[in-house]
């Protein structure tokens, strides 16, 4: 992907946080730290609706394995698996955050390189307890 990822300060500190914490495999934390780099750090009223991001609903086509998905993306303690909340932290999320509907990711996943395309991007949920989380545990 050239064109660089659109994040909210939170957003990017958790990820450098998770890099820095080696939460994620060195593919992972290579892929992650370059996007960073590049990445446009945005006041989360700016970010594009159509961009992932917390508290929203992604549909995602993973073309590797040939499947549709969706999921929403929540605080990291707000996720419930079973009720198809996923940590703004967890692998697909950390694969998407940033991009925006219509775009490809190749993406080194813990079982290797994967081909998922954004779908669609919606509001999933309030945001109000997640910039709580995070103001108090980044102070932004």
């Amino acid at each position: 992907m050239s064109n660089p990822i659109i994040v909210t300060t939170g957003i990017y500190d958790a990820i450098k946080d998770t890099i820095r914490r080696k939460k994620v495999s060195m593919p992972e934390e290579k892929r992650l730290a370059e996007e960073l780099r590049k990445a446009k750090q945005v006041l989360r009223r700016e970010l594009p609706a159509d961009v992932v991001t917390v508290n929203r609903k992604v549909t995602i086509k993973d073309h590797t394995q040939n499947f549709e998905h969706e999921y929403i993306f929540v605080a990291s303690a707000k996720a419930k698996p079973a009720k198809n909340k996923h940590s703004i932290l967890s692998d697909m999320a950390l694969a998407t955050v940033g991009y925006k509907v219509g775009d490809i990711i190749h993406w080194p996943f813990k079982d290797g390189e994967r081909k998922i395309e954004i779908l669609k991007v919606e509001p999933g949920m309030g945001s109000s307890s997640y910039l709580v989380f995070f103001r108090w545990k980044y102070s932004f």
